[in-house]
């Protein structure tokens, strides 16, 4: 058992911080105020080729496993960037995973290297405005036309469709009520967005304003056959084989956007004199911020255990599922104790942790409630009767 990074690890890990450092506080403070994707950032991990990082060698990418992309996406969180400089490369990492597990080397080959070169850029359009979690249930339409499909149907929170190429969609191929089972008649799809198909609407939110959150209307997208990824129906099995790293990728980013909370309050309590002493003496200041590096540094260990699991190829669901909701809890902790740290200043911009906590909600809410990892905690640990 050991809980240290690689030497390898820990050479990712340097590395992405002192390349996002070329992106500092300000740069970041002003995308959020102009709501203005970061696409020098989005290109420059592009062209130094971390967007590739878990993707085979064979389409231009490193060959590594999702344990190396979480530690590299806590770095980029942890450097200052958080969920904004996060969420920006988020999908290439993760998000093509289906392509590498079910698509043909066809599909492989065309699909993959525009994105992990920056390209092209791609969002992930599963959500919709009346099914919430309950995917099988979703009711976006995919009819067999000659040469591919025809979709109509909505989608909604899909991240960076308003500047998104391709994006990968799963929409229902059979009526709900003529299949078997819930999760049959369902097919995943990564194809061109057109916008002459496709309306998008930004959503106007809380937080990390310059990653858009859109809802999409879609009125007859033709989509070629040669786009649909794996087996007809099969759609949703397809899919759950890239949840558990997302939910690991999440939560290591939570967890460094957690960390970088804690070091600037930790900073500015050396700093601030208030009755002749810092802040940070008094234990009022101390004890909070040392609760919340504790439970921040106990949910990153889980979110590495998870992707050391996934990469061996064992089941992780529960890890990964655990990983997201500890870090994530933790990180709010840790982003609002550092805003009381800071008193008044914590709640101006240009110190930069009120932006943090905005932005840590996202992980806290997407892309499973905590309600619903506790359900399947619940149930898959304990052993308790379903409860949804």
């Amino acid at each position: 058992m050991d809980f240290s990074f690689t030497d390898d690890q820990q050479n990712i890990r340097e590395a992405v911080l002192k390349h996002c450092s070329q992106f500092s506080d300000d740069y970041w403070l002003e995308r959020d105020r102009e709501g203005v994707f970061p696409s020098e950032f989005h290109m420059s991990m592009a062209e130094a080729g971390w967007l590739g990082i878990a993707m085979p060698e064979a389409v231009g990418g490193s060959g590594l496993g999702i344990t190396e992309a979480a530690v590299m996406m806590q770095a980029v969180a942890e450097s200052g960037g958080g969920m904004t400089a996060a969420s920006a490369i988020h999908g290439p990492v993760f998000g093509l995973e289906p392509v590498i597990l079910f698509g043909s080397e066809e599909q492989q080959k065309r699909m993959i290297p525009p994105i992990i070169s920056g390209e092209e850029k791609m969002c992930f359009a599963v959500t919709e405005p009346n099914t919430g979690l309950d995917t099988t249930s979703l009711k976006t339409r995919a009819e067999k036309v000659d040469g591919g499909y025809k979709v109509n149907g909505e989608k909604i929170w899909i991240t960076n469709a308003h500047v998104a190429d391709r994006m990968l969609l799963i929409a229902r191929t059979t009526p709900l009520e003529e299949v078997k089972k819930k999760t049959e008649g369902l097919t995943l799809f990564y194809c061109k967005i057109d916008r002459e198909a496709i309306e998008h609407q930004l959503i106007p939110k809380m937080g990390r304003h310059a990653v858009g959150s859109n809802m999409l209307f879609i009125t007859d997208l033709f989509i070629p056959e040669e786009d649909r990824i794996g087996e007809e129906g099969q759609g949703f099995r397809i899919l759950l084989k890239g949840l558990n790293p997302e939910r690991i990728l999440l939560g290591a980013e939570a967890a460094g956007l957690g960390r970088a909370a804690i070091n600037r309050a930790s900073k500015y309590a050396q700093e601030r004199v208030v009755f002749g002493r810092p802040i940070g003496q008094n234990q009022g200041i101390q004890h909070p911020l040392a609760k919340a590096w504790m439970q921040v540094e106990a949910a990153s260990m889980m979110a590495f255990r998870a992707a050391t699991m996934f990469d061996k190829g064992e089941e992780c669901g529960v890890e990964a599922n655990s990983a997201k909701y500890l870090a994530a809890e933790a990180g709010f902790e840790a982003c609002q104790t550092a805003v009381m740290s800071m008193g008044g200043m914590g709640y101006a911009q240009e110190y930069h942790v009120e932006r943090y906590l905005r932005e840590v909600l996202i992980p806290r809410i997407a892309p499973v409630s905590p309600h619903q990892i506790m359900n399947f905690i619940a149930e898959k640990v304990l052993e308790l009767p379903r409860s949804y």
